[in-house]
């Protein structure tokens, strides 16, 4: 059984709820993974663009394989092990490099891997510096990391239709959707972490449905509902549901009528140090003076 490292005064998100709800998602998952696929294509092209061969990678978190069937190749990935927390996703894997690992307590030794790649399942770590600090003790020197994940301004319909709609209805507010990382702060976070060269950038994907229960739908069919340690402990009042649909038609519907469900993904981008790789300019090096660049 995976334990929970962080201790509980730290916890933003109910990791074991995370294990249960992803094992009961794993059956259904591919009629929901649409999202799921779509950002493993494009972390996948951000791979091809590395002229580089990484034979031994790490998928962290992979569900039911989608980055690996997504892959198909690319990188020069000889041998890919694919973990993930829920012992119900790890054996529906093909292949024979699979196993059970929690991204906030990493069980491999340290540079044993070329890369390390994760699809959109870091978000829901409550110590993101220490996984990262794991996963880049995890790679060789010079070895990559490549992530996705959920960032801030993701749900954003989502939440204030909830919210409001709460608290019309029962006169206050529970915490709804995660507070996602942001992207000003990515960057830093890599740093911090030891990664070298280290880079985030964003895409924004909005997705568009017919009513509003099928967005519920979909979220609970990939496994990405409320994990908050702070959540509503009893079941919501079907009102709060209606008027939140009501809002979310009213606020956000496109002239169409169909409701849109923006979500912010970040793509997180770190090397292994390594004395090979490029490095900044010693400070107070520099040749050029001021007067030499700007006119008379």
């Amino acid at each position: 059984m995976v334990q929970d490292t962080v201790p509980p005064q730290a916890r933003i998100f109910d990791r074991r709820l995370l294990r249960e709800r992803r094992g009961r998602a794993a059956g259904g998952l591919h009629a929901h993974d649409f999202l799921l696929t779509e950002i493993a294509e494009r972390l996948a092209d951000r791979l091809s663009d590395i002229a580089r061969r990484f034979p031994v990678t790490l998928d962290l978190g992979a569900r039911n394989g989608i980055l690996a069937r997504t892959l198909q190749g690319r990188g020069g990935i000889e041998t890919l092990v694919q973990s993930d927390a829920s012992l119900v996703n790890v054996r529906r894997l093909q292949g024979g490099s699979n196993l059970v690992a929690d991204e906030e307590l990493l069980p491999f030794k340290e540079h044993c891997f070329d890369a390390v790649l994760s699809n959109l399942a870091l978000h829901w770590v409550n110590d993101l510096p220490g996984a990262l600090a794991q996963i880049r003790r995890s790679l060789k020197p010079d070895g990559l990391f490549l992530a996705s994940l959920f960032g801030t301004g993701t749900l954003h319909e989502l939440r204030t239709a909830l919210m409001e709609a709460e608290l019309a209805e029962t006169g206050g507010a529970s915490p709804r959707v995660s507070p996602f990382a942001d992207l000003r702060d990515a960057a830093g976070l890599l740093q911090r972490a030891g990664f070298a060269l280290p880079v985030a950038d964003a895409d924004t994907v909005t997705v568009t449905y017919g009513d509003f229960l099928a967005l519920l739908r979909d979220l609970r069919g990939m496994g990405e509902t409320n994990l908050l340690i702070d959540r509503l402990k009893h079941p919501t009042r079907r009102t709060v549901f209606a008027r939140a649909a009501a809002i979310y038609q009213e606020r956000f519907a496109d002239a169409d009528g169909r409701l849109p469900a923006t979500f912010q993904v970040l793509f997180l981008t770190g090397w292994a140090p390594d004395p090979s790789q490029q490095q900044p300019a010693r400070r107070g090096s520099g040749k050029t003076s001021l007067k030499d660049v700007f006119r008379n």
